[in-house]
């Protein structure tokens, strides 16, 4: 039996492809058209999983989807493959994030660990935002500060258009010759680290901006 294998923001890179395959076919495109786009949304999934099994080969392949329903059986499929964000408990917070001495805890009890990329909590009181995330096989956490705007834009983590924050945190970067040396590293995102979680469908940014903020 296959294990779970795909992370949440794989599964939704999936449901992007998806969404322009379906998208195509409602337009009426030619089927030549049609089988090419079909044929790419297929090639970039399988770029997502280069060590795959051929069992799981079979079942990533939409090539034989037809109707909306095929491909939302195909997507609740696949979703029972997620592979879920590690387990963390408020005890593990508090040791990530020591200088707050009344650190706000998120409802962990009422998070859906299968759709999460990263773990993420704001505290309006001091305006700070928190943001956990598995990073080379290790839980780093970072505190951020937030401000929310008025306009929307396009947040940094998912690169979707909607209603941002602008978030600052101080890096661990270190000079030896100067020790009062210190870089500050922000950037837009989503205000709502839920619709977040819900569209990011890569991690290059997110690992860059912690790896910065580690000073790694």
């Amino acid at each position: 039996m296959t294990e779970k294998f795909i992370k949440n923001e794989q599964l939704n890179y999936i449901k992007k492809q998806i969404a322009v395959i379906r998208d195509s076919t409602k337009k009426n495109v030619p089927q030549n058209v049609l089988a090419a786009v079909i044929d790419l949304g297929n090639a970039k999934i399988s770029d997502l999983f280069p060590n795959a099994t051929l069992e799981q080969q079979e079942m990533l392949d939409l090539s034989r989807l037809k109707t909306d329903k095929e491909y939302e059986q195909y997507i609740q499929h696949l979703s029972d493959y997620l592979l879920p964000f590690p387990k963390i408990t408020e005890q593990q917070l508090k040791k990530m994030f020591p200088k707050q001495k009344k650190l706000k805890m998120p409802d962990l009890s009422n998070i859906d660990h299968s759709q999460l990329t990263y773990l993420s909590w704001n505290d309006l009181r001091s305006n700070k935002k928190f943001i956990v995330y598995e990073l080379e096989g290790k839980k780093v956490g970072i505190e951020c500060e937030f401000a929310p705007t008025s306009k929307k834009n396009l947040c940094s983590f998912c690169n979707c258009f909607g209603e941002v924050a602008y978030f600052s945190t101080v890096t661990k970067a270190k000079k030896s010759k100067n020790p009062d040396y210190y870089k500050s590293i922000g950037n837009l995102i989503c205000a709502d680290s839920r619709e977040c979680n819900k569209n990011i469908t890569d991690v290059e940014y997110l690992t860059t901006f912690l790896k910065d903020s580690q000073g790694i």
